[in-house]
């Protein structure tokens, strides 16, 4: 293997970055068969005896694997709300990956640390959410879920005198887990792998737009976590925040799952949608969503500090960590990526208003594809509060088609759900880069696609 000049091959990769970015209009937004088929034959093959040059590693990726990626980081792809990167999120995504920073805490990484405190700080005043609050920047909002309900399950075990973390869960107080019918997957696999039980949550049911019955709420009796939601997955709908906190009467320990939905409350105009989320006691939401930085990025946020540290600290004296504020101090990761670096680079090129204006262009386009989508013919099965759009378009077998047709078309990307027992088409619109040239092709993609079905 020869060594070649770290400039050169970074300027080689930068560029190759720029035109692929610049050929996400005019590319499928789903790769050909064809091109992942050739990458899938180039991967084959026992690891190599001798190493081949870094510049030729760099081409084989780029050659064979560009092609074959999806082209979510465009303005057409609106499956599994996913958002873009911002072009100041990616600039300093390769930034942070040529400083490789260890960033488990302050003397491994003073600037990425300084960077991270500010960040969260930033999302706190953003979000509206107590500016005490401690937080941590993981891998998306399944850990950031995770992190929440883990210092949950410390702090309700806590006040009936249980450590769970010295004594474990055997003969522990049994906890109660109170969730809504529409409660997203990552919530139970999370309170599989902490312990609590998938089959043993105490379900709530919701109305049409899977908003948790808050009159339907059981009482609140021992140790107990309620989950709600800030955004359902398909529907977009909140949860009656003020309605469930107030029934369980400090008794509970609230937790949000806002993995996009939080994020209305960056906005003047769409807070309403997510007033009384507040007085959650912890939140959980994904800047790899609404944000729109690079793939891994969740948000984990507690009111109570102890409770988050008391769950997931691991600091050991021969670490030598100094008096600052440490990340393995209040995350479940020990190495880890410089996060923050993105975070703050997205709320500092956006601002307060400019988040705002990303948050609400995205709703308003969501509204204008629903209302056209009505003037063609198909049906709209949610009521369009924010940023997702459900459509049927008729059976569930014409539905399936459709989907099928629009993929296959390459036009754009929606992904298929079901909803209220109906399987239907979701549209997530949750990035910077959709404009209205590109709504107006998918609005013609999925009549096309109906009309073959």
């Amino acid at each position: 293997m020869q060594r070649n000049a770290p400039e050169t091959l970074l300027l080689d990769a930068a560029e190759r970055g720029i035109r692929y970015l610049e050929s996400l209009d005019t590319r499928e937004v789903y790769p050909l068969a064809a091109s992942i088929e050739r990458l899938s034959a180039a991967l084959e093959g026992p690891l190599p005896e001798q190493g081949a040059e870094a510049a030729e590693v760099l081409s084989f990726i780029d050659t064979l694997g560009s092609p074959a990626t999806v082209a979510c980081a465009g303005g057409r792809y609106f499956g599994f709300v996913t958002g873009g990167a911002l072009p100041a999120t990616v600039a300093a995504n390769w930034l942070a990956g040529a400083w490789d920073q260890n960033c488990f805490n302050f003397v491994s990484s003073p600037a990425v640390a300084l960077f991270e405190e500010a960040a969260l700080r930033w999302l706190k005043e953003a979000l509206h959410l107590p500016p005490s609050a401690e937080g941590t920047l993981v891998t998306g909002a399944t850990m950031a879920n995770f992190t929440c309900l883990a210092a949950a399950r410390h702090e309700v075990l806590r006040r009936v005198g249980w450590d769970v973390e010295s004594r474990g869960l055997f003969g522990a107080p049994e906890i109660s887990v109170i969730v809504g019918d529409e409660v997203h997957a990552s919530i139970l696999k999370v309170l599989a792998m902490l312990g609590l039980g998938r089959d043993r949550i105490r379900r709530v049911p919701v109305d049409r737009q899977g908003r948790m019955r808050a009159d339907l709420m059981p009482d609140v009796v021992g140790p107990t976590i309620v989950c709600i939601q800030a955004g359902n997955v398909a529907s977009g709908a909140f949860d009656p925040a003020r309605e469930i906190i107030a029934r369980v009467e400090g008794n509970a320990w609230v937790h949000v799952d806002g993995a996009f939905g939080l994020w209305a409350r960056a906005s003047a105009r769409l807070a309403g949608l997510a007033e009384g989320f507040e007085a959650a006691d912890s939140w959980t939401t994904d800047a790899h969503k609404w944000l729109n930085v690079p793939y891994d990025s969740g948000v984990a946020l507690v009111r109570k500090p102890e409770a988050l540290r008391g769950a997931v600290s691991t600091s050991a004296a021969y670490l030598l960590l100094g008096t600052e504020r440490n990340a393995i101090d209040v995350s479940p990761d020990n190495s880890r990526r410089a996060r923050g670096i993105e975070v703050w680079a997205a709320l500092k090129s956006l601002g307060r208003v400019g988040l705002a204006e990303l948050i609400e262009r995205n709703c308003a386009q969501a509204h204008w594809l629903a209302a056209e989508l009505e003037r063609a013919g198909c049906e709209v099965l949610n009521e369009v509060a924010l940023n997702q759009v459900v459509v049927s378009f008729g059976d569930d077998a014409r539905t399936a088609r459709t989907i099928e047709a629009l993929q296959r078309s390459g036009e754009c990307w929606c992904g298929g759900t079901t909803w209220q027992g109906r399987h239907a088409m979701r549209i997530s619109i949750s990035s910077w880069a959709t404009t209205q040239a590109d709504l107006e092709r998918t609005l013609a993609a999925i009549v096309a696609a109906r009309a073959s079905a």
